[in-house]
């Protein structure tokens, strides 16, 4: 998983409660267990029409959009069925970064195990975020990480609060598997350990 430290991108503004797992990436998608080209559908009924072209008006088929790397949404982001190629459609298109009021639980532990930093802020300050995100190619932000700040155009900064183990495993690009094998040489030990302790298990597990 790749580390998150500081990004620096445009925001897009998707001002809508309740977004949820099914409006992130449709059922029809979640036939493929590849974390990969799963981008071209995030949002697909809101960007397609049933032909398969465009809606202009959708917010990332907008040209100062269509590299955004952070989302301003509303309350409740993804709520619904705790399907994990929601973040992962997230990430494919290259979102790194999501932001609003409040996140349902599942959908937000699934983040921080892809790689994206999901951000809760009180409304007030999501609804700056947003009007800074409107700003189409200037709603540029920087998303600070280690000092938890985020940067808006204008200069502003808002703070935010973070589990300090969740920061700690996107800071050094750790997932399950990665913590996992921070533990390797304790892991070692103890196999190595048993082995000679409890032989029978090495011959079970041959």
């Amino acid at each position: 998983m790749d580390s998150f430290t500081k990004l620096d991108g445009i925001a897009a503004p998707l001002p809508l409660i309740n977004v949820d797992t099914d409006m992130i990436i449709p059922k029809q998608y979640l036939k493929t267990i590849q974390r990969t080209g799963l981008g071209v559908a995030l949002f697909s009924e809101m960007r397609y029409e049933d032909d398969g072209s465009e809606k202009p008006d959708f917010v990332l088929n907008k040209p100062a959009y269509r590299d955004a790397k952070i989302i301003v949404a509303g309350d409740n982001f993804g709520c619904g069925s705790s399907r994990e190629h929601a973040p992962w459609a997230l990430l494919d298109f290259g979102i790194r970064c999501v932001i609003a009021p409040s996140f349902a639980d599942i959908f937000y532990n699934n983040c921080f195990k892809n790689g994206i930093l999901p951000i809760a802020l009180p409304q007030e300050q999501v609804d700056k975020l947003m009007e800074d995100a409107e700003r189409g190619a200037n709603a540029r932000m920087t998303v600070d990480l280690e000092s938890q700040t985020i940067t808006g155009p204008d200069g502003g900064t808002i703070s935010f609060d973070i589990d300090p183990f969740k920061k700690h495993c996107l800071l050094n690009g750790l997932d399950d598997i990665g913590l996992t094998m921070e533990k390797e040489d304790a892991i070692g030990e103890y196999e190595a350990k048993a082995a000679g302790t409890m032989p029978w298990l090495s011959r079970a597990a041959g």
